[in-house]
């Protein structure tokens, strides 16, 4: 059932997730469009979430957006937002002394290749000392490989490190890739083209930004989605038997990787099992100290890729 719809203000606006944002020339949408957006969303009982540029849009555009209830995705240094997105190294490097005042009430969302990621891991650590919620997107999951996944593998253990002090402090900062599993007894995903679409500035509706951002002709019809079931988990062969639900399940990574938006790949799927079981190992070291975290199971596993060992589902 569709739950949100996501309009992305300009062709410029800030990406959030695993596909970076080609476009570098300004192209604002129509207030045509955003109104018809809007409406739409009225109709169909739908939460927006605006996504803006990185400038300040025109006074009669804000005005707009205030008319309805709505949740903002901003970059960084754009005012207050309910999901701040930061991008290293060099957003990291411009952060002023009181980032912690600025982004205490946001989401926070940090987007990085894996070679950033294992430069800049004391960084992390900063930050989950700092904000209330930390999502950490990898821009290049599906070039990890297997020295890659033993580095990240000694960095989750670091960050689990800091977050079993900051609980047994009394804070539970959350890291989308350590503490969503910690707290979910089902799958959590994405849910692109089942649970939110989105509205592009060219009035067209996309799956997701991802599907606008690498292929503008690749729009929908949100009224008659072709083959939606596909997107649907109960129509993903290995997906619905995993339990990393955490994992995002990026179907237009599933598409981009393996041709198929049901099917992940080899490497999304290792990426998802190492997370998962340094959750696992999270959940277990702080329930040793403490007694009020959540009665969730994450049962020890002999394998990385669901595909192994699909013959014993």
């Amino acid at each position: 059932m569709m739950q949100y719809l996501i309009i992305l203000l300009d062709d410029t606006s800030v990406s959030y997730c695993h596909c970076d944002n080609p476009h570098t020339e300004r192209k604002l949408i129509s207030l045509e469009d955003l109104k018809a957006g809007i409406l739409y969303a009225m109709k169909e009982n739908l939460m927006i979430q605006f996504v803006y540029p990185d400038y300040e849009l025109p006074q009669e555009y804000l005005d707009m957006i205030d008319s309805i209830d709505h949740h903002d995705i901003k970059p960084f240094g754009r005012g207050e937002s309910d999901v701040m997105v930061l991008h290293t190294p060099q957003s990291l490097r411009d952060c002023s002394p009181n980032l912690g005042e600025q982004l205490a009430d946001a989401v926070v969302v940090l987007r990085m290749k894996k070679d950033e990621l294992f430069v800049n891991g004391a960084t992390i650590v900063t930050l989950l000392q700092k904000v209330q919620r930390l999502n950490v997107v990898i821009t290049d999951l599906e070039t990890f490989n297997d020295d890659d996944l033993k580095r990240y593998d000694a960095l989750l253990d670091q960050w689990a490190a800091v977050l079993k002090e900051e609980y047994l402090k009394g804070r539970t900062p959350q890291l989308n890739l350590l503490t969503d599993r910690m707290m979910l007894t089902k799958p959590n995903h994405c849910n692109a083209g089942v649970e939110n679409i989105t509205l592009a500035p060219n009035g067209k509706y996309y799956l997701c930004p991802a599907f606008y951002y690498s292929n503008p002709s690749d729009c929908i019809d949100p009224q008659n989605i072709p083959n939606q079931q596909l997107l649907r988990l109960d129509h993903a062969p290995l997906c619905r038997h995993c339990d990393a639900y955490h994992c995002r399940r990026c179907v237009w990574l599933n598409r981009k990787t393996t041709l198929e938006v049901n099917t992940p790949s080899h490497e999304q799927c290792i990426v998802a099992h190492t997370e998962r079981n340094a959750s696992r190992r999270l959940l277990e070291a702080i329930r040793k100290e403490a007694e009020f975290m959540p009665e969730v199971k994450i049962k020890e596993i002999n394998y990385m890729d669901p595909f192994e060992v699909r013959k014993e589902w």
